[in-house]
């Protein structure tokens, strides 16, 4: 009996190395894949794969690895199966679109995309790249799957991003200013941060040269309550629209907002800029979100001028990760 016990607990205990094994093995490959080493990421993968061959974040990884090498129709190889296990998740429908862009079968993606948003309804990713396959081809519909994201997954980035720079190319800036605005409080240090701001400030320009008082009294919901509210504040654009007039209007558009609109529309952009005012810190803010678009040389003064509200504002921007709550979509 104790030679069973002993062999029982001796297997187990071999298992468990065994599994610890593998995922050691998948970060030791993930470390070569940040490097651009993916030849030996591929090769140290395959080790992890022997030894637990049903794990599917490993198997997606090895996928990657060959996706990055080229290698598609390995990769693909390696996804289809994937996909039709129970434990698949939308990752895996990503992966494999990828995989399908770069071997240029955009029907097949397409169709891909399709099945996975059907299998995922709330998958903000799958709407972002379905969207993203449809302006490659000039499909305009393209922003219908943005806004779906955005709707259904609300603290996925990437919707707002794409929506925010389509909408910017369009009469209606009302979108482009609050998906923009969301876009840069999700992503306050990411690489596509300085470009939604550059079009954070040339919207609110347009949004005032093209203003009209009789469109904007005639607007409804939410975007008319937005335009209706900031038409309120255009005395302040007198002096042309910058960091220092745009702080104004802003402190001025979130106290109408409050007062008018904030019950009937509840918004988690508007109540983290009221949170901002109460603290002293949206001068800070509207110079980190415009100074910086209008003249980074004299963002940069601003900074050294002011140094304490720029470290508290980043302190503030460190310890708070900012998400958006299902139910306030208004679009």
């Amino acid at each position: 009996m104790k030679r069973v016990l002993l062999l029982a607990i001796t297997c187990w205990f071999a298992l468990s190395i065994q599994a610890q094994s593998a995922k050691e093995l998948q970060e030791t490959a993930r470390s070569f894949t940040s490097q651009g080493d993916f030849s030996n990421a591929i090769l140290v993968l395959n080790r992890a794969a022997a030894i637990a061959p049903q794990d599917l974040d490993i198997q997606k990884d090895l996928a990657l690895n060959f996706y990055f090498l080229k290698d598609n129709n390995r990769a693909l190889e390696i996804m289809k199966p994937l996909l039709d296990r129970e434990d698949a998740d939308d990752q895996c429908y990503q992966i494999t679109g990828n995989i399908y862009k770069q071997l240029e079968q955009a029907k097949e993606c397409d169709k891909l995309y399709r099945k996975g948003i059907k299998r995922f309804p709330e998958s903000g990713a799958l709407y972002n790249d379905l969207g993203e396959l449809l302006w490659a081809q000039k499909d305009y519909n393209a922003i219908k799957q943005w806004e779906k994201g955005i709707e259904v997954d609300p603290n996925f980035p990437k919707n707002y991003y794409n929506a925010a720079k389509y909408y910017y190319f369009t009469p209606d800036k009302v979108w482009s200013v609050i998906y923009g605005e969301v876009f840069v409080n999700m992503e306050p240090a990411s690489n596509r941060t300085a470009e939604l701001k550059t079009i954070l400030l040339e919207s609110y320009k347009k949004l005032f040269a093209e203003a009209d008082p009789n469109k904007a009294a005639a607007a409804k919901g939410f975007a008319g309550a937005f335009l209706q509210t900031m038409a309120k504040q255009s005395a302040l654009v007198t002096t042309g629209v910058n960091p220092e007039s745009l702080t104004m209007i802003r402190t001025r558009f979130i106290l109408d907002w409050f007062a008018d609109h904030a019950n009937k529309y509840p918004f988690r952009l508007f109540e983290h800029q009221r949170h901002l005012l109460r603290e002293g810190l949206f001068d800070a803010y509207n110079q980190w979100i415009f100074g910086a678009a209008q003249n980074p040389a004299a963002y940069q003064n601003w900074t050294q001028l002011n140094s304490q509200a720029h470290q508290e504002l980043a302190r503030f921007q460190r310890g708070r990760t900012f998400k958006l709550p299902t139910g306030q979509y208004y679009q």
